[in-house]
């Protein structure tokens, strides 16, 4: 190989590898931070930050503590996630959970600051909520988002909400701040989402985490279905498959072997 290609080769492997160490934490980095991370030296770590800015694989934390993921870097995650070889599986573990407790199931994923609709498999009833594959839904509001926020840090579930636009959409949306993060701290003491009415008149729905090898999470399994239909007691009459199934789409260090 040609040295001038070996050493765009070279640049590549080292903006993987600045993209990887961010996929590696929650929290902001700075250069220095991901110097270490990657073991590149700081006038390079600088540089290719610089140039992954520009092309939007990162971004400016708002906070000023350096870089989080940028739009570019998300999408290909959720790309991957979406299209990559296990979707067959995914797509199969939802529809069976879709048969046993006869409504709408979603497989969901953070993405900046909604949750967007990765799959779904719909209920036969003909009374449904229609969300397809696609859809951005707000965090505040619904089952999959108020668990999403939940899961981060105290420190960044504050910022978090403080920084979001608090948008009623039914008479039940929250938007009070410190009545959020109170129903926060409930969701994350009890490890499920829950949605009574607060994004759709008439629509509940329940979410439990999908995890990673590190236990973070990186996407929500819910369900939904009218309320007249589907109560929230209903709703969690079905937490033991759910559970279940959320198990199975998890990352476990045992798959990986």
């Amino acid at each position: 190989m040609p040295t001038e290609s070996i050493e765009k080769a070279s640049r590549s492997v080292r903006a993987l590898q600045v993209m990887e160490s961010m996929a590696a934490t929650e929290q902001p980095m700075s250069t220095a931070e991901i110097a270490v991370a990657t073991g590149l030296p700081k006038a390079t770590t600088h540089r290719i930050c610089g140039l992954l800015e520009k092309q939007s694989f990162l971004a400016a934390d708002v906070g000023g503590k350096g870089y989080r993921p940028g739009q570019r870097m998300r999408d290909l995650a959720l790309g991957i996630i979406a299209t990559g070889a296990d979707h067959a599986f995914r797509h199969s573990v939802l529809a069976e959970v879709s048969r046993e407790i006869g409504e709408t199931c979603n497989l969901n994923a953070p993405m900046g600051g909604e949750m967007i609709y990765l799959d779904r498999v719909e209920t036969e009833w003909p009374l449904r909520t229609q969300l397809p594959i696609g859809s951005r839904v707000p965090l505040h509001c619904t089952a999959s988002g108020k668990l999403y926020l939940s899961s981060l840090s105290e420190a960044r579930r504050h910022r978090m909400v403080a920084a979001l636009p608090l948008t009623r959409h039914t008479a039940k949306t929250i938007t009070d701040a410190k009545q959020l993060i109170s129903e926060l701290n409930r969701i994350d003491a009890e490890g499920l989402g829950t949605d009574n009415e607060e994004f759709i008149d008439g629509m509940t729905a329940i979410a439990l985490p999908i995890t990673d090898t590190k236990g973070r999470l990186t996407g929500t399994l819910a369900c939904h279905a009218p309320s007249q239909r589907m109560s929230l007691d209903v709703a969690r009459s079905y937490i033991p498959v759910l559970r279940r199934a959320a198990r199975a789409l998890s990352v476990t260090k045992t798959k990986e072997r």
